[in-house]
């Protein structure tokens, strides 16, 4: 027996021998000069002459060190039979700035072992649960660039088929917030608000924000997406009244002194990894449930918000349109909520049609400026839902009994004080604080759609709505978009406008006005002999 164990420690000892070898072997200087490509890829990408990277085992795709001057950053191999010399690494422009490389200064190039986080992505593959060490080190990967974004998309994939449980969206929530900087105001009462999207308007988080940020005691730190697929985000719509690019402790003063702000949470450094994520999962068109929830939540609470209210729009043209899959996500983000001590309310809302009249940033801007400065054509399906939310959230807060929050929400419009606020706010970050709806104005060129036949609208679809306004060139053009003149239910005769495209570029509205037909925006009951069929 005592051979047995010596013999079982000279093969330990020559196993960590030759891992030594290897290890020494890998990590063996290989110096260049660099050559800086004058383009920005928004990757850690160097480029090595072909033959002479496979001459030092090196080849595309492979995953290496760049060292220099103290700093180091991982990156992907890509190769070339030209461009490149000898001796020499393209580092294109984005990654040389990270390093503060100029051309022709030496480089150094170290190879390096396969990373930890591969080992968690295969078993999740697998079909294997991972813990937070194991989440926290593919995080901390995806962060450094060392994983490749095949590999991204292999984890997200798996994530996709075979699902997160709540211990591993909790997990994933906590490294998404611990990715980037937080935003901690000292304060009691820390709201929030999130919407899952997919309805075209909806701009209910510009209503919500100086309705909550009016009253007494509470903070509103909002940070918002700018639009992937729909014709404009609320950081979009924001940008046409304010800065919305705020660095972290600019909007700490922000907040502290207006109470609420309205930024882009891409700005601020507040779960970044979150934001690599979304650029992967986009793409692949897939939203698995556990990183939609880490995604989400994470960003509540990098701002240590304390009350949360959470839309989930769903129905026909919207992202969820099955109820029962709704009131199931409900339940999820309910449950890890509570494990992240924020204390959360769940809507299920109707989102089968558009909310509001206008579509696209400065549109959706005059809609909210109409509804705060009281003015007889603001949409009151958007004002309406507006304070339901804000209601809810002050009732989940205890400022106001449940049952009295709409109300409370309500007055805070008819009162001024809303509209006062979000003046107030929007001067804070750097816009025009005297600013009014009638200051805005939209694209120059316009094209109507009108009713070919009488009837009654049965369906607005919300995705080509968004389509339509992106043709006219929202969100690019803050100016484009589409105003609605009719609802769902409502009774047209042949003829009526159903609705305006605006747009900077009369080219755009030439390609509407030819394909608008084909699209079928809007859907209607006939009306024969005054009977709709």
């Amino acid at each position: 027996m005592k051979d047995k164990g010596k013999k079982k420690d000279k093969t330990r000892f020559h196993e960590r021998d030759v891992k030594k070898k290897i290890d020494v072997w890998k990590y063996k200087k290989y110096m260049c000069k660099a050559r800086i490509i004058p383009i920005e890829t928004g990757k850690n990408i160097i480029i090595l002459k072909e033959n002479e990277a496979k001459a030092r085992d090196i080849y595309m795709g492979y995953r290496t060190m760049l060292k220099y001057n103290g700093k180091k950053i991982a990156a992907i191999v890509d190769t070339t039979t030209d461009y490149i010399s000898k001796n020499e690494v393209g580092i294109y422009l984005d990654m040389a700035k990270k390093l503060n490389i100029k051309n022709g200064e030496s480089v150094e190039i170290l190879h390096m072992n396969m990373p930890e986080s591969l080992g968690y992505i295969k078993k999740k593959m697998n079909g294997g649960t991972l813990d937070y060490k194991g989440i926290k080190t593919i995080v901390n990967d995806i962060m450094n660039n060392v994983l490749s974004e095949a590999e991204t998309s292999a984890w997200i994939t798996s994530a996709y088929i075979r699902g997160f449980s709540d211990d591993e969206t909790v997990a994933l929530t906590r490294a998404t917030v611990e990715s980037g900087s937080q935003l901690d105001l000292k304060k009691k009462y820390v709201l929030d608000k999130h919407c899952i999207g997919g309805v075209a308007g909806n701009r209910t988080t510009m209503l919500v924000v100086p309705i909550i940020a009016s009253i007494a005691g509470l903070y509103i730190p909002k940070t918002s997406s700018r639009a992937i697929t729909s014709a404009a985000g609320t950081a979009d719509t924001m940008e046409v009244l304010a800065d919305v690019d705020l660095p972290k402790e600019e909007l700490r003063k922000i907040v502290l002194k207006t109470k609420g702000s309205i930024v882009w949470g891409g700005g601020v450094n507040l779960a970044p990894v979150d934001d690599k994520l979304i650029k992967i999962r986009h793409p692949l068109s897939i939203d698995p449930e556990g990183m939609l929830l880490a995604s989400i939540l994470g960003k509540k609470k990098s701002v240590n918000s304390k009350y949360l209210i959470i839309d989930i729009p769903v129905g026909r043209g919207a992202k969820i349109s099955d109820w029962t899959q709704a009131n199931s996500l409900a339940k999820r983000f309910l449950d890890i909520s509570k494990r992240l001590d924020i204390k959360t309310e769940v809507l299920v809302t109707d989102g089968a049609e558009p909310v509001g009249n206008g579509i696209g940033p400065v549109l959706e801007a005059i809609d909210v400026l109409n509804i705060l400065e009281k003015r007889k054509e603001a949409p009151q399906d958007l004002k309406h839902k507006g304070c339901v939310l804000a209601g809810k959230l002050l009732e989940i807060t205890g400022k106001v009994k449940k049952g009295g929050g709409y109300n409370l929400a309500l007055s805070a419009i008819n009162s001024g004080k809303a509209l006062k606020k979000m003046k107030e706010i929007i001067g804070a970050q750097g816009g025009n604080a005297k600013i009014k709806s009638t200051d805005l104005q939209p694209g120059r060129f316009t094209y109507t759609y009108r009713a070919e036949i009488p009837g009654q609208i049965f369906h607005i679809d919300n995705k080509i709505i968004n389509k339509i306004a992106r043709i006219a060139g929202s969100p690019m053009d803050k100016t484009a978009g589409v105003v609605l003149h009719k609802s769902r239910g409502d009774t047209v005769r042949k003829g009526d406008a159903l609705f305006t495209v605006y747009s900077e570029s009369e080219g755009n509205l030439d390609i509407i006005e030819k394909t608008v037909g084909h699209l079928e925006p809007i859907e209607m009951r006939k009306m024969l002999l005054g009977v709709i069929r």
